[in-house]
């Protein structure tokens, strides 16, 4: 298992979240303490580092950076689209 933690300034953009967006967001984190490594690359020329994107209720994407020698994901990043 992983641990999950939001960098301050994405602590803010989920409190900022709607309310429809939430439970997908916690269904997100969820996902992410025991596959974080299922996103998207950040950069596609890049496609083994450890920034990834991830998209969660159809309208919101989640950037986050893996640091597995401490089985640890930082989220840096949320967006909703709607």
């Amino acid at each position: 298992m992983y641990s999950v933690d939001l960098d301050p300034v994405a602590q803010q953009q989920a409190e900022a979240l709607p309310v429809t967006a939430i439970n997908t967001f916690l269904e997100l984190r969820a996902v992410l303490e025991t596959d974080p490594w299922g996103g998207r690359p950040l950069n596609p020329d890049n496609p083994k580092a450890n920034i990834l994107t991830y998209m969660f209720g159809g309208l919101g994407s989640a950037v986050s950076l893996i640091l597995d020698e401490q089985r640890l994901v930082h989220i840096i990043r949320i967006d909703w689209l709607g």
